[in-house]
């Protein structure tokens, strides 16, 4: 048995990679929005904060109320308990991945993590 999983995906309205790559510490999502479309709810979590990474074109994300303009190269986190939104420009979709872990959950991290061989 391998010790990775490879995957190949789709261009998808949005596609959902915690059980296609057998996750165990996050969820990873890669959503694309068509130009003047948004995600039709806003929501929170109990738990987990999210970390938005822009892959390409504009929208915005209204988070507790604040606007915040989006574009190719941006990186949002957001709180668990932080109300959220997110939706393409008029003129312009979106395409960006949503990573979600628990808050405060990251014990050690880079170098501190690797196992020289």
């Amino acid at each position: 048995m391998a010790n990775y999983t490879k995957l190949s995906v789709a261009e998808d309205a949005r596609t959902e990679l915690h059980n296609k790559l057998s996750l165990t510490g996050a969820e990873i999502s890669i959503n694309s929005l068509p130009a003047g479309t948004g995600v039709p709810f806003f929501h929170a979590h109990k738990q987990n904060e999210e970390i938005y990474a822009i892959l390409e074109g504009k929208g915005k994300a209204v988070i507790d109320g604040e606007e915040i303009e989006l574009t190719a190269g941006d990186w949002v986190r957001v709180a668990p308990s932080a109300m959220r939104q997110f939706s393409a420009s008029a003129d312009c979709g979106i395409k960006y991945i949503c990573i979600q872990v628990k808050e405060n959950s990251l014990e050690s991290y880079t170098a501190e993590d690797a196992v020289m061989g």
